[in-house]
């Protein structure tokens, strides 16, 4: 490989995942639904990349689009307020999504959703040419190696930024001008230039965290809280004062008083039901309502919990009470449920304070960022921390949701082995579920009059467990939504793979059906590496980014180790990929959670890292043979999407049966490699 082609594909490839992960993050901020659908745009990018480098010894000239296709997107995700797609419904009520789901015209969202989804793939098809062009023109090991170095820089790149909380027109200008660059066409840099002005027409005073675009504005006199915080394009949370020179302020009307001395009082209830008030942990924290209750109610101390720093920075700067200044607060960044699992302290209550996210934590699952927290063994983990006597709060928005408030008395109760107190409040149409210790939970509602609610049947309730941690999926509902979704996507993929490939697909010598088998299994272990640290260490993005670029680098180290031809045998490494995907299966991540701190973080990484190395090491010995490396590279990433697809499944299944797929399609990919091996012998 000359150096020209080495810059180009480092520069490329880099370009690809920064712009992968920044297409992603700002599109689930102009089109809301994306916000729970970030797979659905991680499989288009996996499509795109497909069918450009296959298609890249045919076409290198296409490259010169990939920034204009990218500015007309821009322009569209800019505009999407005024072009009615901004709160687009998922077309199916499956799936609780905020009031995003159950879409009233099933087929014009399905239509926004395929359209969007197919501008993604053909941006990603158009950068995805120039790799071919030079896979096909270079050894394929070397090619990979610079592909696997310009990756993971891309990832690092993306961090980095990212912790910086910048907004978008930084993500694509990191990504969009070394294409730019390379493409040396004066239309990719007047492209470019329209990109960044598109994204930075749609920031209109919004500020960015790790997770979210917040938007902030004042409530006014509707509510009678003085700001509104959104998440997203999506209401998130109120910053209320709720001080008693606010609360008698003549200025405001009876009606707005009464309103604001209810939402004060529910607030406030758990801490006031607490017999002691030494110290209390309020986790989903976030601009410090509950933090404020709290320190109202006397408390000593007060930690509180939030997965976004910006969120607490906001709370730091606007609350009108001050929480966080208050020297009795300890503020922590942090996933829930990892502080949960990091920290032996006991607490006289455990607050859950309308704990919910509007985003999914990262774009290799369809799990949210609060989809650990809801699960029996997280609640179990929590109510450990409960002194006794003392008692644990869940409030949560159920709004019409029955089957919600059930499922939520499922899981408390199977945690804690407790009936909840089911208490019904105003604060978006919520209840509290409350556990205690030591504590008569009838007495308690006597002696503070509180409403309760009967305990519903929950015998045949399914609870969200780690391994099924689907809090918010509908029991009952036929996901008709995501069957069509799906559909579409296998459907598009289906055309533009005998677009790219020809006619004679699986009888063509460029169409690589073992690496394509074995690109769907890497990323359901992809997946799984993904899904399994974050509940070991949390799902934060730094938790997210680091499993990005560790399976990079691991597969980097693979690639090397074949390159230098100290690689095993082949059987024998399929072997080893079988037992350490048998280990991860019987081996879960909630069992390493009773380890200690520095022995789980030992084994957790080492277990998710073995069969990423071990197919790595199968995907660069089967690679090193072929004599169309941009067709091979094309084909395993066309199998990505197939992973993508079939990690939906999960819902049903649970995520531990993705390890088994996985195993499935590299008991395919062995008998491929068997087949091929015997045909060379004999030939």
């Amino acid at each position: 490989m000359n150096g020209t082609n080495r810059r180009d594909l480092f520069l490329v490839t880099f370009s690809i995942l920064s712009l992968e992960l920044a297409v992603i993050r700002w599109m689930s901020q102009q089109v809301t639904l994306f916000a729970y659908l970030g797979s659905v745009l991680l499989i288009g990018a996996f499509l795109g990349m497909g069918l450009g480098v296959a298609l890249g010894r045919k076409r290198p000239k296409l490259f010169g689009l990939t920034l204009p296709a990218l500015a007309a997107l821009s322009g569209v995700l800019a505009f999407s307020e005024k072009l009615h797609i901004l709160h687009t419904r998922f077309p199916g009520r499956s799936v609780a999504m905020w009031g995003m789901e159950n879409a009233k015209n099933f087929a014009s969202s399905m239509a926004v959703i395929v359209a969007l989804f197919a501008a993604v793939a053909i941006v990603f098809l158009l950068a995805g040419t120039r790799v071919g062009e030079i896979f096909a023109a270079s050894e394929a090991l070397d090619a990979y190696a610079v592909d696997l170095a310009g990756s993971f820089a891309g990832v690092v790149a993306m961090a980095i930024v990212s912790s910086a909380q910048t907004p978008p027109p930084v993500w694509f200008a990191l990504g969009g001008i070394p294409l730019a660059f390379v493409s040396r066409r004066w239309t990719s840099w007047i492209a470019l230039g329209a990109v960044l002005l598109f994204t930075t027409l749609s920031i209109r005073g919004a500020i960015f965290s790790p997770y979210y675009r917040i938007d902030l504005d004042r409530a006014g006199d509707v509510t009678g809280a003085p700001i509104r915080l959104s998440v997203n394009r999506d209401f998130h949370q109120y910053i209320h004062d709720f001080s008693a020179r606010h609360l008698n302020d003549p200025a405001l009307s009876p009606e707005i008083r009464m309103r604001l001395a209810s939402a004060e009082a529910t607030y406030r209830l758990p801490f006031a039901l607490a017999p002691r008030r030494d110290s209390a942990l309020v986790v989903g924290a976030g601009t410090g309502n509950d933090v404020a209750a709290a320190l109202r109610q006397g408390f000593r101390e007060v930690v509180s919990v939030d997965i976004d720093p910006r969120i607490i920075d906001i709370g730091r700067e606007l609350h009108p009470e001050r929480p966080y200044d208050d020297h009795r607060t300890i503020p922590i960044v942090n996933d829930a449920r990892a502080y949960f699992e990091q920290t032996n302290r006991q607490f006289d209550v455990v607050d859950f304070g309308l704990l919910d996210s509007h985003a999914v934590f990262s774009a290799m699952s369809s799990l949210r960022l609060d989809n650990y927290v809801y699960t029996v063994e997280a609640m179990r983990s929590a109510w450990r921390h409960v002194r006794t006597p003392g008692l644990m709060s869940v409030s949560f928005s159920i709004a019409e949701r029955e089957w919600l408030s059930d499922r939520l008395v499922k899981i408390v109760h199977d945690a804690t082995g407790v009936d909840p107190v089911i208490v019904p409040h105003a604060i978006q149409r919520g209840r509290f579920f409350i556990v205690t210790k030591g504590i008569d939970p009838r007495v308690l509602a006597t002696n503070f009059r509180l409403r309760t609610l009967p305990r519903p049947d929950t015998t045949h309730v399914e609870a969200a467990t780690d391994d099924w941690p689907f809090l918010y999926l509908s029991p009952g509902e036929i996901p008709v939504g995501y069957i069509a979704m799906v559909a579409a996507i296998l459907l598009i993929a289906v055309i533009g793979t005998r677009a790219v490939f020809g006619p004679g697909l699986f009888r063509g010598q460029s169409f690589d059906p073992m690496l394509f088998v074995m690109g769907a299994a890497f990323l359901l272990i992809e997946t799984c590496s993904v899904t399994d640290l974050s509940l070991l260490f949390g799902s934060t993005w730094v938790v997210n980014a680091a499993v990005f670029a560790g399976v990079l680098a691991v597969v980097f180290a693979a690639n090397a180790l074949v390159r230098k031809g100290h690689a095993p045998n082949i059987s024998l490494v399929f072997g080893l990929l079988f037992a350490s995907l048998l280990v991860n299966y019987f081996i879960r991540p909630d069992q390493l959670l009773t380890l200690g701190v520095v022995t789980r973080s030992i084994l957790g990484p080492l277990l998710a890292a073995l069969p990423v190395g071990f197919a790595g090491i199968i995907f660069s010995s089967v690679f090193a043979r072929s004599a169309e490396p941009n067709a091979s590279l094309g084909s395993n990433l066309l199998g990505a999407v197939v992973g993508g697809c079939l990690e939906f499944l999960s819902m049903a299944t649970g995520l531990r049966a993705l390890t088994l797929l996985a195993l499935t399609f590299y008991l395919v990919a062995l008998f491929l490699y068997r087949r091929s091996e015997a045909t060379i012998v004999n030939a």
